[in-house]
């Protein structure tokens, strides 16, 4: 646990670091291990605050719509998993609202096996390293400043385990600033 701290501490020093290169800066609040289709029952909950930052759009990809980089990373407050993750996110204007869908890869520190105790079934992620999709609607509040109500997941999507890939998905708000 100590390490991954180290690993957030260090993603968020360079993130503040290359904030001057950054589109945006964004933290956020999500509700942990909420039930979704997506997942099995993991017996994870709290509260993950969130903090990361995104490039601008990279004008050198308009082939596929001028993605932008993020890394963030995320800390659950019950001593849950703790994650960090970084992909490539696209703002799709859709008049007075957005939508930005991306992907990415994350690391986490939840246990590398785990069993429900009462079913006996594995709920462990199946591996270190995940794919990470996101999904958030938008809304400007001014100039530089719009908040996002945002789904995040996080699941081996079943590549480095065919009979298990519980995955997390996490729900909330978080607010952007743009530089």
């Amino acid at each position: 646990m100590k390490r991954l701290f180290s690993i957030i501490g260090a993603c968020l020093v360079s993130a503040a670091a290359t904030s001057a290169h950054a589109g945006e800066v964004y933290g956020g609040v999500m509700a942990h291990g909420v039930d979704t289709p997506f997942t099995f029952e993991t017996n994870e909950d709290g509260i993950d605050l969130q903090a990361g930052v995104r490039s601008e759009p990279i004008e050198a990809l308009a082939f596929v719509g001028k993605p932008s980089l993020y890394a963030f990373g995320s800390v659950n407050t019950a001593g849950d998993t703790n994650f960090v993750a970084a992909g490539v996110s696209w703002k799709i204007d859709l008049g007075p609202v957005y939508l930005r869908p991306g992907v990415g890869l994350a690391l986490h520190d939840a246990p590398a096996f785990r069993l429900d105790p009462e079913t006996r079934i594995r709920t462990d992620l199946g591996s270190r390293v995940l794919f990470e999709p996101e999904i958030a609607i938008g809304l400007p509040v001014s100039e530089r400043v719009s908040v996002e109500a945002s789904w995040v997941h996080i699941s081996n999507a079943r590549l480095f385990n065919s009979q298990q890939n519980p995955g997390i998905d996490m729900i909330g708000v978080r607010a952007n600033l743009a530089f």
